[in-house]
Parts: structure tokens; sequence; C-alpha cells
């Protein structure tokens, strides 16, 4: 134990390491060889004092859920938003004298910064990252937007649930909202791989965070965002809107495998 608080003590790995805690976070042996340096602890953000909205009346929500995020209501019962703490390791013990080399004592935590990496299939060096949670957030809430409003549209335009619609393209061609399309239903799944893809792979080459979450700049055609005051309450009604569609088109995928029908057709059912 000793030898343990003498080694965090030190700076022979070029950091000051704090004592080892062995019983919270998530830990994975991280072997140091060579000199060089561990990276430093990222920077706590600043703390968000007053009254603080959580998504349930009298939760307390985890450390690392300060408030600082647009949307934050310390929602994480997994706790899967943690940061990862690593166990940094000395050297083992090479004595040829001895028949059993004595391995290296734990002589500290550290964490990963999580910065964004220039690798575009895998742009976050930690895959569970508070940052990385947030982009997915967004995007899949910006698609499930999309994905409520077009089941909607379709089904009240054309009468056809959306759990069907691809069964009408098989069968009658490839067509949108009754007219026909000038390709077949298999180019057409070409295109949307093709075109989204190059798309996410330029996206997934950006470095910069906040462009990572609004590729190409802030979509404002009409100017509602000019005033920053409004521009925080905008992001804040997006990220309500995105969770809401997520939980709206989960129902929808419950619904239709249940009883078979679309939204609009079944809250129709009970009107009669």
């Amino acid at each position: 134990m000793a030898t343990t608080t003498a080694a965090a003590a030190s700076h022979f790995f070029g950091t000051r390491f704090a004592d080892p805690k062995l019983d919270t976070g998530k830990f994975q042996a991280l072997f140091s060889f060579g000199k060089k340096k561990a990276p430093p602890a990222p920077q706590k953000k600043k703390q968000v004092t007053g009254d603080r909205l959580v998504w349930f009346p009298g939760a307390t929500p985890p450390e690392w859920l300060d408030g600082s995020m647009v949307g934050d209501r310390g929602f994480d019962p997994f706790g899967l938003g943690k940061p990862a703490e690593y166990l940094q390791f000395d050297y083992d013990s090479l004595d040829q004298n001895l028949a059993k080399n004595v391995p290296g004592d734990v002589i500290g935590i550290r964490q990963e910064t999580p910065e964004v990496q220039p690798t575009p299939f895998q742009p976050y060096a930690e895959t569970f990252g508070l940052q990385r949670f947030r982009e997915c957030e967004l995007i899949h809430g910006r698609w499930a937007m999309l994905g409520v409003l077009g089941a909607l549209a379709v089904e009240a335009l054309t009468g056809v649930a959306w759990q069907d619609a691809g069964k009408v393209e098989l069968v009658e061609g490839s067509s949108y909202l009754g007219q026909p399309l000038p390709f077949s239903l298999t180019t057409l799944i070409w295109i949307e791989v093709l075109v989204i893809g190059y798309i996410e792979f330029q996206r997934n080459a950006e470095l910069d965070p906040e462009k990572r979450l609004y590729p190409g700049g802030y979509f404002d055609p009409l100017g509602l965002a000019s005033d920053p005051d409004k521009f925080e309450n905008l992001q804040l009604a997006e990220i309500k809107h995105a969770r809401l569609a997520m939980v709206a088109f989960l129902i929808f995928g419950i619904q239709a495998a249940t009883t078979g029908k679309g939204p609009i057709s079944f809250v129709a059912t009970f009107n009669q």
C-alpha cells in the first residue's frame, strides 16, 4: 500500500495520479510502456446552479449530467453516460535472479478525453461517451420526426399504412403519392444508400463537435435563431420533439405488429 501511494504521488509518467478507487466506475487494464505521457484528465463542465428540471419529480441526476447540455434532465438510469475510468499499472519487475517476476501495482486512474478523431468510421475514441450519445440522440430524433410525419402523411393521402407501403411498391412498381417514378425500387434503394452513405461519411470526417450536430451550419432559412436567447430555446424544442418522435414511432411499430393497422386507421376504430 505504501508503495502504491508513493507511486501515485510521483511524476514518473509525467502526471500526478489520484489514489485508486477500485469500487466505482468502469475499469479496463491499461498498460504504459516507454516514456509517453498520460493525457490530462478532462476538465469538468461548469455546474448549473439554481432550480433544475429533472425527468421525474424528486429524481437525483447523476454527477456526470450537470445540466450544461441543452435538454439535460438527468435521465441515465443505467449509467451508460458515466465517464469510463482506466487503471494505470506500473512496470512489471524484471529480475533474472528470481523465478517469478512480480507484476506492477496499480498506480492511479485515468480517463480518456472526449476528443473526436479523424477516422470517419469511428470518430470517437470512447464508444460510450456522453458527446457521442448526444449526437446519436439528435440524429436519430431527426430521422424519427421525418418518419412520424411521413407515416401520417402517406396514410392520410393514400390510405396505405406505412408498414404496407413496401408491399404496394413491389406489386405496382415504384411510385410516390400515387405518381409513378422513372426508376425501379431497386434503383431507388441504391440511390438512397449511396447518397446517405456519402453524406454520413463526410459528416463523420468533421472534427468540430458542434458542426457534427449541425452539418453545413445551422439550418435557419427563416432567420428564427438570429437572437442567441431564442436559439437555445429552439435547440431545446428540437431535442424535445426528437424524443417525442422516437417514442411515437416505437408505438407505431408495436401497434403495427399487434393490430396490423396504421396509426390513423387505428385511431379511427375508436370512433366507429
